[in-house]
């Protein structure tokens, strides 16, 4: 099988002749008709998270798949044969940038039926993300206000739509040239970060969903009303989401965010760093989402399967509305 893989933290992507993969009793084989393109992927390959996400190298990239079912475990029961479906494998297996996959049941789900395979390839770790932040974590409520940053990215054009859905009212920061276009996906307020500084434009927000970190991250503190919180995706880690890992990386969690935490309180306001999970059952509350017209996914440019390294490179130059995503469509027997 054909796959995509880095065989050392900060090495090239390459192609690469890979075994089969494994189906257990729960498990669901994928024939990959799309992959969508993260950041993540970029970071793993960095090594950015190596203390965190322990893969034995070399090891296939990719974190998002859209395909048809060519075969099923002996236990599963809530897939067929031919059911088109997508989903953001577990962290431990990851491997979408390969022509099939084996995925866990239970992180899987029926593709929307109004979008293509190509837009559905597009959804699963941004829109997960989103519905994490909004929804399980920040639990937005209607008439609340959340700012989003970095609004016409990947996880930044889902929370737009999914937080006007919830009722929210909306900011969100993007360049200049992004203006209208996050207008059209519901933005109430749009801040233009490079002429513009949010801080001086916003007060008292519930939430905020940041995915810059840094300095970025300080000033959403300041932005929040009493009690608000800021959940960051882009770090540092807490020790709450440290707390499965080991005494090391709980310890290390702890310094690292001490900073960040100690600044939130004095605000009187929290920080919470999310990692996002993969989920089939919140997926099907996404489908429903999609399918009803409340979520349109965002493509901004296709690749082929063949042209995976250029695809990969294409991460660190930005200026890609939403999301990238590998397409085989092009490949023999597709």
């Amino acid at each position: 099988m054909r796959a995509f893989v880095v065989s050392q933290y900060k090495g090239p992507v390459r192609p690469a002749e890979v075994p089969e993969p494994v189906v257990g009793n729960h498990d669901v084989l994928v024939q990959v008709h799309a992959a969508g393109l993260n950041l993540l992927d970029e970071k793993i390959r960095a090594g950015e998270f190596r203390q965190i996400l322990r893969y034995e190298l070399p090891q296939i990239l990719g974190n998002d798949v859209a395909g048809t079912v060519i075969g099923i475990g002996a236990k599963v029961t809530g897939f067929k044969v031919g059911d088109e479906v997508y989903a953001r494998p577990d962290k431990d297996r990851i491997g979408t940038f390969a022509e099939r996959i084996a995925v866990a049941e239970a992180d899987l789900a029926l593709k929307p039926a109004s979008i293509s395979l190509e837009e559905a390839a597009s959804l699963p770790l941004v829109a997960l993300t989103a519905w994490q932040a909004l929804v399980e974590r920040g639990d937005l409520r209607p008439g609340q206000r959340v700012l989003i940053h970095a609004g016409a990215g990947g996880v930044g054009t889902i929370a737009i739509q999914l937080a006007k859905h919830l009722g929210a009212t909306v900011a969100t920061t993007v360049s200049t040239g992004n203006v209208d276009f996050v207008r059209g996906l519901g933005a109430d307020v749009v801040i233009d970060y490079r002429t513009e500084d949010f801080e001086q434009l916003l007060d008292g927000y519930d939430l905020v969903l940041d995915s810059r970190g840094g300095k970025n991250l300080e000033k959403s503190l300041r932005v929040l009303r009493p009690g608000g919180k800021v959940i960051g995706i882009a770090g540092p880690p807490d020790p709450a989401f440290a707390r499965d890992l080991g005494p090391l990386l709980r310890l290390a969690a702890t310094v690292l965010s001490s900073r960040i935490r100690r600044q939130a309180r004095r605000l009187g306001v929290t920080y919470e760093f999310l990692f996002m999970r993969a989920s089939g059952s919140q997926l099907r509350e996404i489908t429903a989402l999609v399918d009803s017209g409340a979520l349109r996914p965002v493509v901004g440019q296709v690749f082929d399967f063949e042209q995976t390294v250029q695809a990969m490179e294409s991460l660190g130059q930005g200026g890609i509305r939403g999301k990238a995503v590998i397409t085989h469509q092009n490949q023999p027997g597709k």
